[in-house]
């Protein structure tokens, strides 16, 4: 496991019993005010990781207040340790708040969300709310996480946060509540108001509503605090926002008070069992392994690995993905190696099973059977011996896979943050994705997955809402 990943468990853990309960509290939120930016469509952006440079700049033109110039403002240059896109993101918040294009709520709330989009052709729409919770160390209290973590991410999203005092993007959490009591509490109150809406580049139309009734977030914060919270997008933004709470105590020489706000983080809160719950695929196409053949590639996979050779051509990755889905088996992979550029169907087998716990006994059984950790730690490392490559590419669609296998390894910086390094994947994977039941499994033993391992569909918007922590 790499030195930048996180990780708290003995081999094996059985789940913690911390004493942290979940605190899930309504806040004051900043909102746009519509009077003066117009459109909320015109002024909200994704989260930062799935931004390029070129929707960056779109999004830049769309509309002077757009978020982006607070979520992912643009490197300049002359950039310095005082003057640079952190002092130019924080002045953007400042002088939005002062000329009231950036509003806080009269009164602490609770905000419904829900996401209305298309996914195979059938309309899906995902519903949870939004709250401050109280932040607890990964392994200290009841929210887990699911996703190693890396270093350069967290170091960015600390020096934005130090600049903005503020959480401009919301973590997202899942909760267990096969019956949805908190949920529906919230969209009975809401069944006949209106509520704000925008509607993304991807067509995902965002509703929100803000609940602002004492005794109903009193019963949501009640609800809440024996569930536990697993983290499926924000792990990097989490333990981040950990590290400023404790770097504003130290600044203030003291513990701080309970209800201090950098105590807490904005979280959005989906439960588990939401029919809107949509996870995709992340493949993986590898950077610095050498060229390989279909066979070669074969004869290094066997005894591990049965393999097939499924047919040529980059654009047979739909195929192939279609008869991976149709099996849904986490063990079963489609590799496209560029040097003939043939794919190859590899499935795990016995021995694939037995050299997987042998090399990771520090892992459960549950973590060894994940399609993404069979890939890296069974095939990548172990097997072809790519030990300390760079990261990969990371990409969800056939489209993209197709994409990049044609046009290379090219193009800057890509939407995960990643400079190109020029040339060809030699190597590509298309992998399966990891469940619900994956993450509440696994982070119960205590255990993270690779990086990426999961990507939720649709994406949650930045500048709905933004929790100040000061």
């Amino acid at each position: 496991m790499p030195s930048s990943a996180l990780h708290f468990s003995t081999p094996n853990a059985q789940s913690p019993t911390p004493s942290i309960m979940p605190d899930i509290q309504p806040f004051r939120g900043l909102r746009y005010d519509l009077k003066h930016v117009g459109e909320l469509s015109n002024v909200v952006c994704p989260p930062y990781d799935v931004i390029d440079p070129a929707f960056q700049d779109r999004l830049y033109k769309l509309h002077p207040a757009n978020f982006i110039r607070v979520e992912l403002n643009r490197e300049e240059p002359g950039d310095d340790a005082v003057n640079n896109r952190y002092s130019r993101a924080a002045k953007f918040l400042k002088n939005w708040r002062a000329e009231g294009v950036l509003v806080p709520e009269t009164q602490p709330a609770i905000y419904v969300y829900h996401q209305v989009f298309e996914f195979s052709g059938k309309t899906f729409t995902r519903r949870g709310f939004m709250g401050r919770c109280r932040l607890s160390r990964f392994g200290e209290g009841q929210v887990y996480p699911h996703e190693e973590t890396l270093s350069g991410p967290k170091a960015d999203r600390l020096l934005l946060m130090q600049a903005c005092r503020a959480n401009l993007s919301q973590i997202f959490g899942l909760y267990p509540d096969p019956a949805n009591e908190v949920q529906n509490k919230l969209e009975a109150h809401i069944a006949t108001s209106a509520p704000l809406e925008a509607r993304d580049h991807l067509g995902v139309v965002h509703r929100m509503w803000q609940v602002m009734q004492p005794e109903l977030c009193a019963s949501v914060t009640r609800l809440m605090s024996d569930k536990k919270i697993f983290i499926a997008d924000g792990h990097h933004r989490y333990e981040t926002a950990c590290n400023f709470r404790d770097e504003v105590a130290v600044t203030a020489g003291a513990p701080l008070p309970d209800h201090h706000p950098a105590n807490f983080v904005l979280m959005m809160c989906i439960g588990m069992d939401d029919p809107g719950l949509i996870v995709l695929p992340t493949h993986r196409l590898f950077r610095g392994l050498p060229a390989m053949t279909a066979m070669e590639l074969a004869s290094k996979l066997n005894p591990y690995f049965s393999t097939r050779i499924a047919g040529e051509g980059s654009d047979l990755a739909g195929t192939i993905w279609a008869e991976i889905e149709k099996a849904n088996e986490q063990g079963m992979l489609g590799l496209f190696t560029q040097q003939d550029e043939r794919w190859t169907v590899a499935k795990l087998t016995d021995a694939g099973r037995k050299k997987m716990a042998e090399i990771s006994s520090d892992h459960s059984t549950d973590w060894h059977s994940l399609g993404v950790a069979l890939l890296h730690r069974l095939l990548i490392e172990n097997v072809i011996g790519g030990k300390d490559l760079p990261k990969p590419k990371y990409v969800h669609t056939i489209d993209e896979v197709v994409d990049s296998l044609d046009k290379g390894d090219t193009g800057g910086r890509d939407a995960t943050g990643v400079m190109s390094a020029g040339g060809r994947f030699e190597l590509s994977a298309l992998v399966m994705p990891a469940t619900v039941d994956h993450i509440r499994r696994i982070s119960l033993h205590g255990e993270v997955m690779p990086a990426k391992s999961t990507y939720f569909y649709p994406k949650l918007l930045s500048g709905l809402v933004v929790n100040p922590l000061e």
